[in-house]
């Protein structure tokens, strides 16, 4: 199967981590993707066991009419990935913040975290679980697991246990992937640990990485898109 050309796409498609939302990512990418004249579709997630299914079919429907460019944040940026080894002849590029684990999830802390919240959801009820899970974190932060959880509703915790037990393409398949990739990782993230995003950078061969910290992510979510988008620019995008 042929690869895309690169910097053929005008479109990146964007999805979004465990239990988050268009919401965030679209604060994330938007407006660093328009500085460089691409559009940022972000999906809404589909929340429950077809969330996979359902970031695919809008990544095939935004590439039926070409190339675009595949990216999202943690699970998200999973994914992107996946489906880009699918879809070698309709991917322009990969924009991936905060990877979380390579290959099977394991005890990866991002795996860990999203099975103990989907445990307490189910236990404690969307609301009983927001108030243990943004005990004491930044205000910032509990804002977005609030919209977001809240938006999932009935369906967050099979989302996040779908997020928690789904592989990420393994390292040696991340070699098959001849695209720009611009990675982004927070240096302050014990959740996405940086280590991770580097075995994904020396997997994939056409990948720089810039980093920021969930510190300036709080106040500017925008900081991440700009890494993650710089860093796919640096890789040869657009």
């Amino acid at each position: 199967m042929n690869v895309a050309e690169p910097g053929s796409a005008e479109v990146a498609v964007l999805l979004p981590g465990t239990g988050s939302d268009d919401v965030f990512v679209r604060s994330v990418f938007e407006v660093p993707f328009a500085a460089v004249c691409v559009r940022a579709v972000t999906p809404r997630p589909v929340p429950g066991t077809s969330l996979a299914e359902a970031c695919f079919a809008a990544l095939d429907e935004a590439a039926a009419e070409g190339p675009v460019i595949a990216g999202g944040v943690s699970f998200g940026a999973h994914l992107a990935a996946e489906w880009a080894l699918a879809n070698l002849d309709r991917c322009a590029g990969l924009v991936l913040a905060l990877p979380g684990w390579h290959g099977d999830p394991g005890d990866a802390p991002g795996a860990v975290s999203a099975r103990a919240s989907s445990d307490l959801v189910r236990s404690l009820g969307v609301d009983g679980a927001l108030a243990v899970a943004t005990d004491g974190v930044p205000r910032w932060l509990a804002d977005e697991l609030t919209r977001s959880w809240r938006g999932h509703g009935d369906g967050l915790a099979d989302s996040l246990a779908t997020a928690a037990g789904r592989p990420a393409p393994a390292l040696a398949d991340l070699a098959r992937l001849d695209v720009p990739a611009g990675i982004a990782t927070c240096t302050d993230d014990p959740i996405h640990p940086t280590a991770i995003a580097e075995e994904w950078l020396a997997a994939l061969p056409r990948a720089t990485m810039c980093t920021t910290k969930l510190d300036i992510v709080g106040v500017d979510p925008e900081a991440l898109g700009r890494a993650a988008v710089l860093a796919w620019l640096r890789a040869g995008g657009h």
